[in-house]
Protein backbone atom coordinates (compact mmCIF):
# COMPACT_ATOMS: atom_id res chain seq x y z
CA UNK A 1 0.00 0.00 0.00
CA UNK A 2 0.98 3.73 -0.62
CA UNK A 3 2.84 5.46 2.22
CA UNK A 4 0.20 8.71 1.29
CA UNK A 5 -2.77 6.35 2.26
CA UNK A 6 -3.37 7.34 6.00
CA UNK A 7 -4.23 5.06 9.08
CA UNK A 8 -7.52 6.73 8.84
CA UNK A 9 -8.25 5.03 5.52
CA UNK A 10 -7.30 1.74 6.69
CA UNK A 11 -9.20 1.86 9.77
CA UNK A 12 -12.87 2.44 7.35
CA UNK A 13 -11.39 0.00 5.10
CA UNK A 14 -11.04 -2.41 8.04
CA UNK A 15 -14.69 -1.83 9.13
CA UNK A 16 -16.43 -1.64 5.80
CA UNK A 17 -15.43 -5.23 5.58
CA UNK A 18 -17.98 -5.71 8.82
CA UNK A 19 -20.41 -3.75 7.08
CA UNK A 20 -23.04 -5.77 5.05
CA UNK A 21 -23.25 -4.77 1.15
CA UNK A 22 -26.62 -3.09 0.29
CA UNK A 23 -28.91 -5.26 -1.42
CA UNK A 24 -28.74 -4.03 -5.22
CA UNK A 25 -32.28 -2.81 -6.16
CA UNK A 26 -31.56 -3.91 -10.02
CA UNK A 27 -32.89 -7.52 -10.65
CA UNK A 28 -32.56 -9.76 -12.97
CA UNK A 29 -34.45 -8.73 -16.08
CA UNK A 30 -34.30 -5.64 -15.23
CA UNK A 31 -32.81 -3.08 -18.23
CA UNK A 32 -29.36 -1.65 -17.48
CA UNK A 33 -29.04 2.11 -17.13
CA UNK A 34 -26.67 2.96 -19.89
CA UNK A 35 -23.55 5.24 -18.72
CA UNK A 36 -20.31 6.71 -19.93
CA UNK A 37 -17.36 7.47 -17.82
CA UNK A 38 -13.84 8.59 -17.99
CA UNK A 39 -11.89 5.05 -18.18
CA UNK A 40 -7.94 4.08 -17.86
CA UNK A 41 -7.42 0.83 -19.63
CA UNK A 42 -3.23 -0.34 -19.12
CA UNK A 43 -2.84 3.29 -17.81
CA UNK A 44 -4.03 4.90 -20.96
CA UNK A 45 -7.39 7.04 -20.61
CA UNK A 46 -10.23 6.61 -22.94
CA UNK A 47 -14.14 7.00 -22.11
CA UNK A 48 -16.23 3.87 -21.83
CA UNK A 49 -19.08 3.48 -22.85
CA UNK A 50 -21.75 0.52 -22.21
CA UNK A 51 -23.74 0.69 -25.06
CA UNK A 52 -20.55 -0.32 -27.48
CA UNK A 53 -19.29 -2.34 -25.20
CA UNK A 54 -22.71 -4.62 -25.20
CA UNK A 55 -22.65 -4.61 -28.90
CA UNK A 56 -19.57 -6.69 -28.70
CA UNK A 57 -21.12 -9.41 -26.10
CA UNK A 58 -21.93 -9.25 -22.47
CA UNK A 59 -20.61 -6.54 -19.93
CA UNK A 60 -19.43 -7.16 -16.26
CA UNK A 61 -19.99 -4.75 -14.81
CA UNK A 62 -18.40 -4.64 -11.16
CA UNK A 63 -18.71 -1.92 -8.50
CA UNK A 64 -15.98 -1.56 -6.03
CA UNK A 65 -14.81 0.72 -3.38
CA UNK A 66 -11.62 2.55 -4.02
CA UNK A 67 -8.76 1.73 -6.05
CA UNK A 68 -5.90 0.97 -3.87
CA UNK A 69 -7.67 -0.66 -1.35
CA UNK A 70 -7.01 -4.06 0.72
CA UNK A 71 -10.35 -5.81 -0.78
CA UNK A 72 -10.25 -3.88 -4.14
CA UNK A 73 -6.70 -4.37 -4.85
CA UNK A 74 -7.55 -8.36 -4.12
CA UNK A 75 -11.00 -8.30 -6.33
CA UNK A 76 -8.98 -6.27 -8.91
CA UNK A 77 -6.43 -9.06 -9.20
CA UNK A 78 -8.61 -12.08 -9.23
CA UNK A 79 -10.46 -10.36 -12.55
CA UNK A 80 -6.96 -9.77 -13.49
CA UNK A 81 -6.38 -13.87 -13.15
CA UNK A 82 -9.44 -14.70 -15.06
CA UNK A 83 -9.59 -11.90 -17.66
CA UNK A 84 -9.27 -14.74 -20.68
CA UNK A 85 -12.04 -16.97 -19.60
CA UNK A 86 -14.46 -13.53 -19.82
CA UNK A 87 -12.80 -13.12 -22.97
CA UNK A 88 -13.42 -16.42 -24.35
CA UNK A 89 -17.19 -16.05 -23.86
CA UNK A 90 -16.45 -12.52 -25.91
CA UNK A 91 -16.97 -10.50 -22.22
CA UNK A 92 -16.04 -7.22 -21.47
CA UNK A 93 -15.31 -6.66 -17.64
CA UNK A 94 -15.04 -3.08 -16.26
CA UNK A 95 -14.62 -2.12 -12.53
CA UNK A 96 -16.39 1.31 -11.61
CA UNK A 97 -15.67 3.06 -8.15
CA UNK A 98 -16.30 6.49 -6.96
CA UNK A 99 -13.26 5.89 -4.19
CA UNK A 100 -9.81 7.33 -5.03
CA UNK A 101 -10.87 7.89 -8.95
CA UNK A 102 -7.27 10.15 -9.49
CA UNK A 103 -4.99 6.89 -8.62
CA UNK A 104 -7.38 4.88 -11.32
CA UNK A 105 -4.34 5.54 -14.44
CA UNK A 106 -1.89 3.48 -12.00
CA UNK A 107 -4.20 1.05 -10.66
CA UNK A 108 -5.38 -0.22 -14.18
CA UNK A 109 -1.72 -0.59 -15.19
CA UNK A 110 0.09 -2.27 -12.02
CA UNK A 111 0.65 -5.96 -11.93
CA UNK A 112 -0.90 -7.01 -8.85
CA UNK A 113 -3.99 -5.33 -9.61
CA UNK A 114 -5.48 -4.94 -12.93
CA UNK A 115 -2.17 -5.74 -14.56
CA UNK A 116 -3.88 -3.55 -17.74
CA UNK A 117 -5.77 -6.29 -18.63
CA UNK A 118 -9.14 -4.66 -18.61
CA UNK A 119 -10.81 -1.42 -17.81
CA UNK A 120 -11.83 0.39 -14.74
CA UNK A 121 -13.55 3.73 -15.06
CA UNK A 122 -14.21 6.48 -12.69
CA UNK A 123 -17.33 7.66 -10.85
CA UNK A 124 -17.04 10.87 -10.09
CA UNK A 125 -20.00 11.69 -7.56
CA UNK A 126 -21.22 8.03 -7.28
CA UNK A 127 -23.48 9.03 -10.47
CA UNK A 128 -23.14 5.59 -11.69
CA UNK A 129 -23.82 3.29 -8.57
CA UNK A 130 -26.81 5.07 -7.62
CA UNK A 131 -28.23 3.90 -10.82
CA UNK A 132 -27.01 0.82 -9.82
CA UNK A 133 -28.59 1.15 -6.71
CA UNK A 134 -24.44 0.21 -5.22
CA UNK A 135 -23.85 2.62 -2.88
CA UNK A 136 -21.68 1.69 0.17
CA UNK A 137 -23.87 2.21 3.24
CA UNK A 138 -21.48 3.87 5.47
CA UNK A 139 -19.50 6.13 2.71
CA UNK A 140 -22.50 6.88 0.42
CA UNK A 141 -19.97 9.24 -1.75
CA UNK A 142 -18.39 5.29 -2.67
CA UNK A 143 -19.58 2.16 -4.29
CA UNK A 144 -20.04 -1.04 -2.72
CA UNK A 145 -19.28 -4.25 -3.85
CA UNK A 146 -21.46 -5.12 -6.50
CA UNK A 147 -20.72 -7.01 -9.43
CA UNK A 148 -23.61 -6.95 -12.60
CA UNK A 149 -23.56 -9.54 -15.82
CA UNK A 150 -25.39 -7.45 -18.30
CA UNK A 151 -26.30 -9.71 -21.78
CA UNK A 152 -25.75 -7.86 -25.06
CA UNK A 153 -29.51 -7.00 -24.63
CA UNK A 154 -28.98 -4.86 -22.35
CA UNK A 155 -31.02 -7.37 -19.62
CA UNK A 156 -29.07 -7.91 -16.29
CA UNK A 157 -29.16 -11.65 -15.66
CA UNK A 158 -27.17 -11.78 -12.69
CA UNK A 159 -26.41 -9.53 -9.83
CA UNK A 160 -24.28 -10.09 -6.84
CA UNK A 161 -23.72 -8.23 -3.57
CA UNK A 162 -21.25 -9.38 -1.04
CA UNK A 163 -18.02 -6.88 0.65
CA UNK A 164 -15.98 -9.60 0.35
CA UNK A 165 -14.15 -9.60 -2.96
CA UNK A 166 -13.73 -13.56 -3.53
CA UNK A 167 -16.48 -14.50 -5.08
CA UNK A 168 -17.48 -12.10 -7.58
CA UNK A 169 -15.25 -13.71 -10.22
CA UNK A 170 -17.02 -16.93 -9.52
CA UNK A 171 -20.42 -15.59 -9.24
CA UNK A 172 -19.73 -13.22 -12.56
CA UNK A 173 -18.01 -16.18 -14.52
CA UNK A 174 -20.59 -18.76 -13.90
CA UNK A 175 -23.14 -16.94 -15.43
CA UNK A 176 -21.41 -15.63 -18.47
CA UNK A 177 -20.85 -19.10 -19.25
CA UNK A 178 -24.73 -19.74 -18.42
CA UNK A 179 -25.48 -17.16 -20.83
CA UNK A 180 -23.21 -18.78 -23.28
CA UNK A 181 -25.35 -21.62 -23.28
CA UNK A 182 -28.60 -20.09 -24.13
Amino acid sequence: MNVKHSLATLGLIGTLAFVPAAIAALKVGAKAPEFSAPAYLAGDAFTFKLADALKKGPVVVYFFPAAHTAGCNVEASLFSQAIEKFKAKNTTVIGVTAGNIDELADFSKETEHCGGKFAVAADRGAKIAKQYDALLKAKPDWSDRTSYVIAPSGKIVHVYSAMSPNQHVKQTLDAVEALAKQ
